[in-house]
């Protein structure tokens, strides 16, 4: 079930945080390719860019609030599933450029920690058993807005996939 929460487009002010914060990819490509915004994507340019990736022009983004991107263009979300939680209690996926998806974390929380353990979105969705690469900067944002203790991002990525299960059925039936 999606649920559309289209008056919560506030951003949260530990994402406000997260975009100020440089993330370096690396050229051998070991770091974490994340580019957070500063606010969350309009909901015309989320439904507009949803409608492209799934191929159904009939749909609308109001489920996801678009708050970064990889280099190649694929976003990270928080998308709205569980019904009357706020944006910071909703889970944060990845869709890629090229049609992959995942689930990060199970919250904004988890999210913090994900990061803080060296992972951006693309890597705990498409790389989850990658080796951490604890960033102690992002731990202290982390600690400072998390309403969970520190979790190894494995157990954080692991345990939010298995609650959302059906995350790529859950995408496939919107490509229809």
């Amino acid at each position: 079930m999606i649920e559309t929460m289209s008056e919560d487009r506030v951003f949260p002010p530990a994402l406000a945080e997260v975009a100020r914060v440089e993330f370096e990819y690396g050229e051998a490509g070991e770091g974490v390719d994340f580019e957070p915004y500063a606010a969350f994507d309009s909901a015309e340019e989320t439904t507009d860019w949803l409608c492209h990736w799934t191929g159904n022009h009939e749909l609308s983004g109001d489920a996801f609030r678009v708050f970064g991107q990889d280099g190649s263009g694929g976003l990270a979300a928080v998308w709205c599933v569980r019904p009357g939680r706020p944006l910071t209690e909703q889970p944060v996926v990845f869709m890629g450029s090229e049609g992959e998806r995942g689930v990060v974390a199970g919250d904004l929380s988890g999210f913090l920690w994900v990061l803080a353990d060296g992972f951006g979105p693309m890597e705990a969705a498409l790389y989850p058993e990658r080796t951490a690469r604890p960033n102690a900067d992002l731990a202290e944002l982390a600690a400072r807005h998390a309403t969970t203790p520190r979790r190894p991002a494995r157990e954080i990525i692991a345990e939010a996939q298995a609650e959302f299960a059906t995350f790529d059925e859950d995408m496939d039936a919107l490509c229809r």
